[in-house]
Parts: structure tokens; sequence; C-alpha cells
């Protein structure tokens, strides 16, 4: 039976709705697994249902994380914040954390999983951390715009058997501080945190490029997905 992956939904402001980008549920599928679009909900009895139903969940790109959550105060580079996608993102990672379910974080997910854990964010690169690296390339994204070291002996080396990678790159926000529980997997050029894990679960591993939009073309890409969705069989 394909294990059923909880994908926590994008937010369209403008039409006050949820919506997905169909690489985030087509890179699953190709994995083998089932994706499901979570709704906005943190009632208990339907987080109890969500969490039987779902074995491991993906946190998807998007929105920057509210500086609220990490004690800082907004900083003019801050874009757009949803204050309920927050709070259904930060329960379902602590519940998802405490039940040890594989969680696999992309882009605003490796922000949001590090904030949860109690680290911290750049709020804005482009002022807190000016470099020459594309953290945020033009279109297309489907292409690479830097390169990223992988560290040795950590997971992400042993699943893709290399020491560099070159990755496509969406963001303005990224790591500052490292929440204690987790560990840099691989850095950019400029020293930005491009990959996490945690060592003290079956599986939490997080990006902050987009393999979504990659998985298809490089083979590397299709790797993480493929050992996101192998973790839960």
């Amino acid at each position: 039976m394909k294990p059923t992956v909880g994908v926590l939904p994008l937010w369209d402001e403008d039409k006050n709705s949820i919506w997905m980008l169909p690489g985030y549920m087509d890179g699953l599928l190709s994995a083998g697994a089932l994706p499901v679009i979570l709704p906005f909900s943190t009632e208990n009895s339907d987080l109890e249902r969500i969490f039987e139903i779902c074995d491991g969940f993906l946190f998807t790109g998007g929105q920057d994380v509210s500086p609220a959550l990490y004690n800082e105060i907004s900083i003019d580079g801050i874009n757009c914040i949803c204050e309920k996608r927050d709070i259904l993102e930060i329960e379902i990672f602590r519940r998802a954390f405490a039940l040890d379910k594989p969680i696999l974080g992309i882009c605003r997910g490796i922000q949001l999983i590090n904030v949860a854990m109690g680290g911290t964010l750049y709020q804005d690169l482009h002022l807190q951390y000016p470099s020459d690296i594309m953290h945020r390339q033009s279109p297309p994204y489907d292409i690479p715009s830097h390169t990223v070291t992988i560290e040795e002996r950590c997971p992400l080396f042993n699943c893709l058997g290399i020491n560099s990678a070159d990755v496509n790159s969406s963001h303005h926000q990224a790591i500052k501080n490292l929440a204690p529980g987790l560990k840099a997997m691989a850095f950019s050029a400029d020293g930005i945190i491009e990959a996490v894990y945690s060592p003290d679960r079956t599986f939490l591993w997080a990006v902050q490029w987009h393999p979504e939009r990659l998985y298809n073309k490089d083979e590397n890409n299709k790797k993480i997905f493929n050992a996101f969705v192998r973790s839960m069989l």
C-alpha cells in the first residue's frame, strides 16, 4: 500500500484560498506516495484524524514565517505573513515530531522547521546578509542558480553520494541560528545553511531549494523524494 503524505497547503492571500503547485504532488507520486492536501484546521478531532491517515508530512514553500515566532519584530524586508498557516504548520510539525512521523521541508519548510525547534531566521537576506550568491533567481525556476556543498557522512551525502550539487533558489529568508536538535547538511558558498536534518528522528530532512521543480529532470532531486517516501515503508 502506498504511504499517504499530508502536504501543507499553499495560501493565496488575494483569492482567500488554499492552492498547490503540481510539482509537490507529482514528486511524491513519482516516488510512490499518495499525497493529500491538508485543510486549514487546528480542531483537535480534525488533527487526530489527519494523523491517523497520514504516514508523513511535506512542508511546502510560500509566505514568510512570522518573526514573532522567534521573538523578533518585523523589519521592512518582510513580505506577506499568513498567521493561520504559521499556527497550523507549527501544530502539525510538533505533533509529527513527537510521533516520529517522517517530515520533509522545502524552502519555507526548512525555515518553519528551524523556528518550530527553537532557531531563528534572517528576515531578509538582501538587508541582513548581502551576498553575490543568487538566492532569489528569476524565472525559469527549473534550472540551477548556484551550488551547495554537502557535508560528508550526513544523510544527504549518503543518499546522493556527492559532496556538491547545483540547485535552484527562490527565497529571501534563511536560517540564522540553527535550532538545537538540527544539524546542517549543506551550505551555499556564502555560508547560508541549505539543508538540515534531525539525527534523533527516523526521517526529518529539509532543504532550502526546490526539488519539486527539479525532480523530473535531475536524479539527485528525485532521490530526495524517494528517500522521504522510502522512510515510510
